[in-house]
């Protein structure tokens, strides 16, 4: 048995139940066979596989708080610290009823290798909750923040681990427990990433892992001969990430039909008018339905079914495994050439390994949606040297290291063999640089 087949063995055994966990682990481990198996001995000599995949530290804690009718309410809360050896800890915080360790050891090994690509000085992590924001009161908001930073607190730290929002944690969020963080440490530092810009925060984060997304869709077109004005494109989610993707392709010219959220999805043959979909989400925090209200030419559809609107280009934006092989088949055969993944893993095993096989141009998120993290250690960089950039200078250096991610991953695909396999290339790019950390560092 192959080093690869005996690690993703052990992983599966010991991480019981954990598919999602399992399922990012296995993508990433054989596209990078061809690495391993030429340093197959120096690798099993230092165990690098084995830590490479097992998490340097997982803290879980409850998270005790008080709803408006004064009943106690009790929350699990966790930290995946993956892997420190180019930098702190570095990855997001999601509240969603679905969150479990082994989905958050899922988001956090996949942070390892997509930080390690913006080329920035940033380990991967990632932790959150089983609480949901929605419904619930600013009040019962905070109460919960209050509580889970008081014990997050003991754990991170602007040197140590520095979390970021993610699915359920926007700017509310992020300032209840900033405040909680400074009142119970006295510190005034840069422990969290997307804070107001009255305390600290970033121009450009709001936008960034959307722009980024269209920045690299944009520099693997063109280095393929393609362009993005006049193209149809449909884009799953109406959060941050699908708003802003839609907003900069856009402004490349491209046509956004199509937007989603978990109750189904609208489809405007005209373009998708961004203002009315920000007024409904980011300001009255509404379903997408309510743009047929306005727009009376637009239809939406209950349920799942975004992928089957004709386009030519699709960027998943939603969540895991929302793109299934049939979904890739129907892309296909309606004619799209182009996919680039905003989320994390939205794509299933079975549709990358299709769009693959059918020379579909085909962007994985840990490339394609790191434009987020970047800006995230653009921030800590802002905060170290307490400075501001200006709109324009984070964006341009957002640009840049997009287009340096694509470089890296379509150099590492072509030294393998594997030309124009930007999931193996990514792979490839973000492991060598964490591996030879580790290597330097001994067995640690």
């Amino acid at each position: 048995m192959s080093y690869v087949d005996e690690v993703y063995d052990r992983v599966v055994k010991q991480n019981p139940g954990e598919a999602e966990f399992h399922q990012a682990v296995k993508e990433v481990l054989d596209s990078l066979r061809l690495v391993i198996d030429a340093n197959e001995e120096k690798y099993r000599k230092m165990g690098l596989l084995e830590r490479v995949v097992e998490p340097e530290r997982i803290i879980s804690f409850r998270v005790p708080w008080v709803d408006d009718q004064g009943n106690v309410q009790v929350n699990k809360g966790y930290r995946v610290q993956f892997n420190s050896a180019i930098g702190p800890y570095k990855g997001g915080l999601r509240l969603h009823p679905s969150v479990n360790q082994g989905i958050l050891k899922f988001l956090g090994f996949e942070q390892v290798f997509k930080n390690s690509l913006t080329g920035l000085p940033i380990g991967g992590g990632k932790g959150g909750s089983n609480f949901d924001p929605k419904g619930k009161s600013d009040r019962e908001v905070m109460a919960f923040c209050q509580s889970f930073m008081t014990e997050l607190s003991k754990y991170i730290g602007a040197d140590q681990d520095v979390p970021a929002g993610d699915i359920g944690v926007g700017a509310r969020e992020i300032g209840f427990l900033y405040g909680q963080y400074k009142r119970l440490t006295g510190l005034y530092e840069g422990v969290l990433t997307g804070k107001g810009l009255n305390y600290g925060g970033s121009l450009v984060r709001t936008q960034a892992t959307g722009y980024g997304l269209v920045y690299i869709l944009d520099e693997m077109l063109k280095h393929n001969g393609k362009d993005l004005k006049g193209k149809s494109v449909v884009i799953s989610g109406s959060g941050n990430v699908a708003i802003y993707a839609a907003e900069k392709a856009e402004q490349l010219g491209a046509v956004v039909v199509a937007l989603s959220d978990s109750s189904g999805y609208i489809y405007d043959k005209d373009g998708i008018n961004l203002d009315l979909v920000k007024e409904i989400k980011e300001v009255r925090r509404g379903r997408i339905k309510e743009y047929t209200d306005v727009v009376k030419t637009a239809v939406f559809t209950e349920g799942k079914g975004i992928w089957t609107i004709p386009c030519d280009i699709a960027l998943p934006c939603a969540t895991q495994n929302e793109l299934d092989l049939e979904d890739a088949k129907t892309l296909k055969k309606n004619g799209c050439f182009a996919v680039a993944e905003g989320a994390n893993m939205p794509s299933t095993r079975e549709a990358t390994d299709f769009f693959l096989d059918n020379e579909m141009y085909f962007m994985p998120g840990k490339a394609a949606n790191a434009g987020g993290v970047a800006t995230s250690a653009l921030e800590m960089s802002q905060n170290s040297q307490r400075l501001s950039w200006t709109f324009e200078e984070v964006d341009e250096k957002l640009h840049q290291i997009m287009v340096n991610i694509y470089q890296k991953a379509a150099d590492a695909a072509e030294r393998y063999g594997v030309k124009g396999n930007y999931v193996a290339g990514a792979n490839i790019a973000g492991f060598e640089k964490v591996v030879d950390a580790m290597m330097a560092q001994g067995i640690v």
